[in-house]
């Protein structure tokens, strides 16, 4: 993943929140700072593809896998949102969905987050953001709200 960010960091890009740019990210999330109430911690990882539909409005789609620890079985994700830039510094928000499977486990998780795009250049940023995923299958032990920590290309 490492090496497909860095070959895609060479591509020439225009970093800014306009119409018909498009987004490549990936991101670690959880890495024992996300929490809920079925295993505690948790350490997963994300890829999100998205276009920019209008200035500041992104629409993404994710595909992700998390793992919990040796005797929990692995969770794979996919799910499609949408992102808006508050401010041209790099200030969003974000609200999703996401299909999540595993075995003896299925649900959905609608999600919303909040994050900023740190630019290194005027290509590639690091984005921190804290999020939510509430669990429709049962809130109490399966909604989460955590930290994820990832990298962002705009094309």
């Amino acid at each position: 993943m490492i090496m497909l960010a860095m070959l895609t960091m060479t591509l020439a890009a225009n970093a800014q929140f306009e119409k018909e740019k498009k987004y490549i990210g990936a991101s670690l999330t959880g890495i024992n700072l996300s929490y809920n109430g079925s295993k505690e911690t948790t350490f997963g990882i994300q890829a999100k593809g998205g276009y920019f539909i209008e200035d500041c409005w992104l629409i993404n789609a994710m595909i992700g896998y998390d793992k919990a620890g040796k005797d929990i079985n692995g969770v794979f994700q996919i799910g499609a949102g949408a992102r808006y830039y508050i401010l041209q510094n790099g200030l969003y928000g974000g609200l999703n969905a996401k299909g999540v499977f595993s075995s003896g486990y299925n649900d959905v998780m609608p999600g919303i987050e909040l994050g900023y795009s740190f630019f290194l250049n005027d290509k590639v940023t690091i984005e921190p953001a804290v999020y939510y995923d509430q669990s429709l299958k049962k809130h109490s032990d399966y909604s989460t709200v955590g930290l994820k920590v990832g990298i962002g290309i705009y094309l």
